[in-house]
């Protein structure tokens, strides 16, 4: 790749040939969704990339109209500049991974990345090259949708996750790797009631110490572009906050790359009550925002806006440069058909090294959150009864966000346990139930398709018959994929009607059950906990789910997820976090019964159902001997059990005093360690001053001397954690 210097000789020499039109080109960014193969060249875009007015084109699938297109761009506007193909590649492309959510639960920063790769290989074999992803979003609300699309609660380890993903998705900027874009910048996950789209508001403190962190340490692997975000932050819609973009973002972070906005975004600021779409183009080229997505905004007013003085060349400049350099960057102007070879739709796609990714990743993700009488791993012998909606469900495997268009390629959870229990094991199937009784319910999700309406009580009746015969029952229930993700918000968290009805028949029956929970976000299950004998968050786990549920369920691999966020007892209790600040009059963890004139519920404990940072194995990890020598901190841990385990040691640390409140706990470090029956080994940590700092309003360092409570455990529960005191003396 050539050095900065030449791309920006390159880039200024381009520039200077290019009107005033032709830069503002460059910053509009178009659907092409609706074009067909064949009709290219009489599309309403062949004209406008002929024109040199559209510097990007998204949702265009195949490769063949991604040449087409490609071949305007270059061939036949006046000055050849190639066209980006941005596509929501969020979890694989053919290859379905894990949803973020679930990656993240593995706590395996190596793995997410090689899905990353994965992801980048499959998509640029089919054109496309800038990936509107990772989301780093945090947010503390289940009720919101796109959780399923982010890396959790803690602001540190979804900043970890997302600079995982950048570095598979961008590489070294080969043919096999396309353009990352961060999102959604800012605080996107803040939104009140759990509502998709809806108001965001908070202090600049709980701005930058809850949530600010996930975009910094994104940054760090130094995403090509960065997408702005629908809501407001401080009373201004994002996409035209000067202070978020330019003051902090380019200003503060030193963010050199290329800002394109969310959805129409700048045309929905006229819903917000800031202006017209014109007034709304102004502020959000003033702001710093380069590309305008489907709001026309930029290729209607732009120039009239620089005629009139209110938008500078400058600015104009600025944006156009940044867009071009993203092309650079990705040798689109060197080969601007590197991403069109129609040879890699035969040897990249789907393939056995793909899968195997995929698969490790899914089986990795799973949590375990119950496991009585070591019920799980089950035996290979006897009768199995595989029940719920969504054991055979083809087209749910993917999960949300899935830009798969080849559900025949996946085997169901129903087809890969048949294979795996072939003259081992007898397995009975019923689909049980309706994911709803609602049809209206059931319908509004899109991957239904494979979910066929039953009759109630036929189902049910079928069911229960299989489940008597058998010696342990397999419960594949949950929420449909199109349940979570964007637009997918839920203001009830529990078990679908009709497939909670049906688990509560199921275990009056007396059977030993396996609740296989099919989610996209921590959901409410208090009953399940208290009444089923195990239970596993698959989530939506790709394309591979069915294999990777075999490997876990029958032992070949021991669960090692870990929950990456909260989940609640009941819905009254959301928003709930681990790193919540006390209050003065706290009633702590552990709690047992109501305490008046206390901060709980009158109905309801405080804590959650399952802690940040919990999830068991098949097997049981002890620690010991926490300490703290200078900087070094150190634990034993040993495996007690009778089975390999991998274990996600957590470090998480409480200012004790400090000159404004600090959440009783924060995640600092984690090392996953792998032990075999009988093994131990001391885990290290290096305490670093950044363990000990808090942001102030400004987003600025701030380390202050006194006591730090140091805890080491297997998860932010207080029960589980060893606990020591570290001083810090006075700063230098």
């Amino acid at each position: 790749m050539a050095n900065d210097a030449e791309m920006n000789r390159f880039i200024d020499n381009l520039m200077g040939k290019m009107t005033l039109e032709e830069k503002i080109g460059q910053l509009n960014l178009l659907p092409g969704n609706d074009v067909t193969t064949g009709a290219v060249m009489n599309s309403p875009l062949a004209q406008l990339i002929a024109e040199c007015k559209l510097g990007a084109v998204l949702n265009v699938n195949g490769l063949d109209k991604v040449r087409e297109l490609q071949e305007i761009a270059v061939h036949k506007s006046r000055l050849g500049i190639p066209l980006l193909f941005g596509l929501d590649v969020i979890h694989g492309n053919v290859t379905i991974m894990p949803i973020p959510l679930a990656q993240s639960c593995t706590w395996n920063l190596n793995l997410i990345e090689s899905g990353a790769v994965v992801a980048a290989k499959e998509a640029t074999a089919q054109g496309i090259n800038w990936n509107f992803s990772p989301m780093v979003d945090v947010s503390v609300d289940p009720r919101w949708g796109r959780v399923a699309e982010g890396g959790g609660e803690d602001a540190m380890l979804s900043g970890l996750v997302g600079a995982a993903m950048i570095r598979g998705y961008q590489g070294d900027f080969s043919n096999e790797n396309m353009l990352a874009c961060l999102k959604h910048f800012a605080l996107y996950g803040a939104s009140e009631s759990g509502r998709d789209y809806n108001t965001v508001d908070m202090s600049r403190l709980r701005m930058w110490n809850q949530y600010m962190q996930s975009y910094e340490i994104a940054l760090s692997a130094e995403p090509a572009t960065i997408m702005s975000s629908f809501n407001v932050v401080d009373y201004v819609p994002a996409t035209a906050n000067k202070w978020l973009i330019n003051d902090v973002l380019r200003e503060k972070w030193g963010y050199k790359g290329m800002l394109v906005t969310d959805y129409a975004s700048i045309s929905e600021m006229t819903d917000h009550g800031i202006g017209d779409l014109k007034t709304n183009a102004a502020r959000a080229m003033i702001a710093g925002t380069d590309m305008d997505m489907c709001s026309n905004a930029y290729s209607k007013h732009l120039a009239a806006l620089h005629d009139e003085g209110i938008v500078a060349d400058a600015d104009i400049d600025r944006a156009c440069r940044r867009v071009l350099t993203a092309k650079y960057k990705l040798g689109l102007f060197s080969d601007p058909f590197r991403f069109c070879n129609p040879k890699r739709l035969t040897t990249d796609i789907y393939t056995s090294e793909n899968r195997k990714v995929a698969r490790e990743l899914a089986a990795q993700s799973f949590v375990l959150l119950k496991n009585n009488d070591n019920l799980l791993p089950l035996r290979k012998q006897g009768k199995i009864a595989l029940i719920g909606p969504l054991a055979d469900a083809r087209n749910n495997m993917p999960g949300c966000w899935s830009t798969a268009d080849r559900p025949e390629l996946y085997s169901t959870l129903r087809e890969c346990m048949q294979k795996e229990l072939k003259g081992k094991a007898e397995l009975l199937y019923s689909q049980g139930c309706n994911v709803y009784y609602s049809a209206a319910k059931q319908s509004a999700a899109a991957y239904t398709r494979n979910i066929p309406r039953v009759d109630d009580k036929e189902a049910r009746n079928e069911a229960l018959k299989i489940a008597s015969c058998a010696d342990v029952i397999v419960c594949a229930m949950g929420e449909l994929a199109e349940m979570s993700g964007e637009s997918a918000s839920r203001a009830d968290l529990s078990m679908p009607d009709a497939q909670m009805d049906l688990l509560k028949a199921l275990a009056s029956i007396g059977k030993p059950i396996v609740l296989l929970n099919f989610s996209g976000r921590p959901t409410v299950m208090s009953w399940e906990s208290e009444n089923i004998q195990s239970i596993m968050n698959v989530w939506y786990g790709g394309s591979e789910t069915g294999d990777a549920i075999c490997d876990v369920v029958f032992g070949k691999k021991s669960p090692c997820g870990r929950l990456t966020m909260t989940m609640p007892r009941s819905i009254g209790q959301i928003p709930i976090y681990y790193n919540y600040m006390n209050t003065g009059r706290p009633v702590g963890e552990n709690q047992q019964k109501f305490h008046k004139y206390r901060s709980n519920y009158y109905d309801e404990f405080n804590d959650p159902l399952y802690h940040f940072g919990y999830g068991l194995t098949y097997s049981n990890i002890e620690y010991t001997d926490l300490s703290i020598e200078g900087e070094n901190i150190r634990v034993k841990i040993k495996n007690t059990g009778a089975r390999e385990a991998t274990e996600v040691v957590q470090l998480y640390v409480h200012d004790v005093f400090a000159s404004i409140v600090r959440p009783v706990k924060e995640l600092k470090a984690f090392k996953r360690v792998t032990l075999a029956a009988g093994e131990s080994q001391i885990v290290e940590f290096r305490l670093t001053p950044e363990m000990l700092s808090f942001r102030d309003a400004n987003g600025n360092n701030v380390i202050e001397p006194g006591d730090f409570e140091i805890m080491v455990g297997p998860s932010s529960a207080d029960k589980d954690l060893l606990k020591t005191t570290y001083k810090c003396k006075q700063p230098k």
